[in-house]
């Protein structure tokens, strides 16, 4: 036997019985090692730590999610919408449960950076009489942790970080990472590749998840629009809070007529070209919904469920008709795909 099929034998020897991972073996040999975490740091995030005794009281009325679930043992992360009082978003947030040494129950609140100084004054105007601190927290630092292999990635010193739990909007979106900032991400997680900020937008914009304030603009965008159902982010038993009588009210209807849906444009555009805002249009000249944000050619709209499937269009900064067309995200609900569907 030559050398060539001794070779091929022995690693068909290999694959039956070493039961390699699926992400483990692609292609070819080159890649049979596990394929690292990459890592992104997202510094255009704000983190604030809110504490005291009326924390899990205080958030309950003003966030769509319910805050109860984070007394559950395996519940760490919550996703959720700060509304006002016409039910339309102001905040998009992820919520991270401390214990605090004194034993007082506290969070951290991840926001956009953008809007921080706005989600303070928002707070200030609720808190009265509560026994709840709010501050910001400059020394922390948000990283998103994409992996290449299913299981959560090992940490070499746990101590070091704040938190590292699962994305609770979708299993696509990985892991959250907070650390404090002065702290080197090599000393936390082993192996981890970094990389840049756009890279980690454009997944977000391939699957079709919003995040801040130019994917989902605050007291314009609504929050079932926003598939705030499908990411995990509100509950309807909680009871009452900012907002909620008509989120409450249309999710009881069945009917959202819009939905956020990624898109692509057709080459040689780029989403730099688009105004944001601007109107989506079938070919025929119907109204189809708004461009709302993007990076490259990969795009976040606004779509009409009843024009999603057809190939739309929408001019350009210069006046140029550029074509695009939206997809339905893997991740959404089956029911929802089949919704679609159907219409």
């Amino acid at each position: 036997m030559g050398v060539l099929s001794l070779t091929l034998l022995s690693g068909r020897h290999l694959l039956r019985h070493a039961r390699l991972s699926p992400v483990t073996v692609r292609r070819g040999w080159s890649e049979l090692a596990p394929v690292r975490p990459r890592c992104f740091p997202l510094s255009h995030r704000a983190l604030l730590k809110i504490h005291g005794p009326d924390t899990s009281a205080f958030l309950q009325g003003i966030i769509t999610n319910d805050m109860r679930l984070l007394e559950e043992p395996e519940q760490a992360t919550l996703y959720s919408h700060l509304l006002n009082v016409q039910g339309r978003t102001l905040f998009d947030v992820l919520l991270y449960r401390l214990q605090e040494a004194d034993s007082l129950c506290g969070v951290l609140l991840e926001c956009d950076g953008g809007l921080t100084n706005s989600l303070l004054k928002h707070l200030k105007i609720y808190k009265i009489r509560r026994k709840v601190t709010v501050e910001p927290c400059p020394e922390l630092s948000v990283w998103a942790v994409l992996p290449g292999e299913a299981s959560k990635p090992e940490l070499l010193t746990p101590e070091k970080a704040t938190a590292l739990e699962a994305d609770p909007r979708t299993e696509s979106m990985g892991w959250r990472l907070v650390m404090d900032k002065s702290e080197d991400p090599n000393h936390v997680i082993p192996s981890f590749h970094k990389g840049e900020v756009e890279e980690y937008h454009k997944h977000r914009y391939s699957i079709g998840l919003p995040e801040g304030a130019k994917d989902i603009p605050p007291g314009v965008a609504l929050p079932l629009e926003s598939n705030l159902v499908f990411m995990n982010g509100i509950s309807f038993t909680k009871g009452c809070y900012i907002g909620q009588e008509l989120t409450a009210r249309t999710h009881h209807t069945g009917v959202v007529r819009k939905r956020l849906m990624p898109t692509r444009l057709s080459a040689p555009f780029s989403t730099q070209n688009l105004e944001e805002g601007a109107p989506l249009q079938t070919r025929e000249g119907k109204p189809a919904g708004k461009h709302r944000s993007g990076l490259g050619d990969l795009g976040l709209g606004l779509v009409r469920t009843t024009q999603a499937k057809e190939e739309l269009t929408v001019k350009s900064v210069d006046g140029q008709t550029v074509t695009l067309k939206a997809s339905v995200p893997d991740w959404w609900p089956l029911e929802a795909k089949l919704n679609l569907e159907r219409v």
